[in-house]
């Protein structure tokens, strides 16, 4: 989404091009943030899942999580003065909290700065690049000497990702009895991994709330135990592999990428009856689920 300033600004202009000519450029945005946060909450130690979860320490290293693992994202040079050289111009990483929320310091007054910002409640993240020229600054400045974007400068920003899809915090959103139930300390990992399949269903879930759950470094192959479990209770968990794309797609579910997994409930079917799939040597297809699609 281009605003006026980087038709004024060929350097603007030119990094703008260059991210929009990336392949999938929004959704491996949303994947950089999606793995940032989850690399600072370390759920396969600590069980976190939240950010109120984490110290003010960490919570201001997020910004520079993101930044590192954007750059590994797309490849980019490190800068002789800000953090990335891209198309040969200067770009700074800043990360807020919340949208207009970006802190611009002294040394990056008149650079391209790529603003990147996420709310894991709505799971929406924006990403803009903007000149931080002194005039789109407010005059006031915090104890480090920061300025802050203001308010009206926003309208100046281009952005490559607004108000997009991030990837789900699945912890975050169950409700708290399923929550609860999943991350109950009492039960062993496996158990909590077979509890997680069994009661969230038809929703994605992601190899980090594997083993934020299950609290161990093999919780993939707590995954492989709980499909044994659970098949005794007709319910099947489908992976990326072998045929489990195609029955994810005709029971019309979400089809799980590498690292990802869905379970359903299943019943008989008859050979080739709508939305039915051949699973497990028979044909079956989905029954409603303890907790499905919100």
């Amino acid at each position: 989404m281009r605003g006026i300033e980087d038709r004024e600004d060929p350097g603007l202009a030119g990094v703008v091009a260059w991210f929009e000519s990336q392949p999938e450029m929004v959704a491996r945005f949303g994947s950089a943030i999606r793995q940032s946060f989850d690399e600072v909450f370390d759920g396969q130690r600590t069980g976190r899942y939240r950010l109120d979860q984490l110290s003010k320490v960490e919570k201001s290293y997020i910004g520079t999580k993101i930044e590192i693992v954007v750059q590994a994202e797309f490849g980019l040079e490190r800068g002789r003065r800000m953090d990335y050289l891209i198309v040969g111009e200067e770009v700074d990483a800043k990360w807020s909290m919340r949208s207009g929320g970006w802190m611009i310091p002294t040394e990056a007054i008149g650079e391209l700065c790529l603003c990147l910002t996420a709310d894991d409640d709505r799971s929406v993240f924006s990403v803009g690049l903007i000149r931080a020229d002194a005039g789109v600054l407010t005059e006031s400045r915090n104890k480090d000497s920061k300025g802050r974007l203001a308010p009206e400068s926003l309208t100046l920003m281009t952005w490559l990702a607004r108000d997009a899809e991030l990837p789900e915090n699945l912890l975050l959103h169950l409700q708290d009895a399923t929550r609860d139930a999943v991350l109950d300390a009492r039960l062993s990992g496996q158990r909590r991994i077979n509890e997680l399949f069994r009661r969230v269903q038809e929703r994605i879930i992601r190899r980090e709330v594997v083993l934020t759950v299950a609290k161990q470094d093999d919780g993939p192959k707590r995954v492989r135990d709980a499909r044994k479990h659970l098949a005794q209770f007709d319910i099947v968990i489908l992976g990326h592999q072998d045929e489990h794309p195609e029955v994810a797609r005709a029971f019309g579910l979400p089809v799980p990428r590498k690292g990802e997994w869905i379970s359903v409930s299943v019943a008989d079917a008859a050979e080739g009856e709508p939305g039915a799939a051949f699973v497990g040597g028979r044909w079956k297809r989905p029954m409603f689920s303890p907790e499905g699609p919100s």
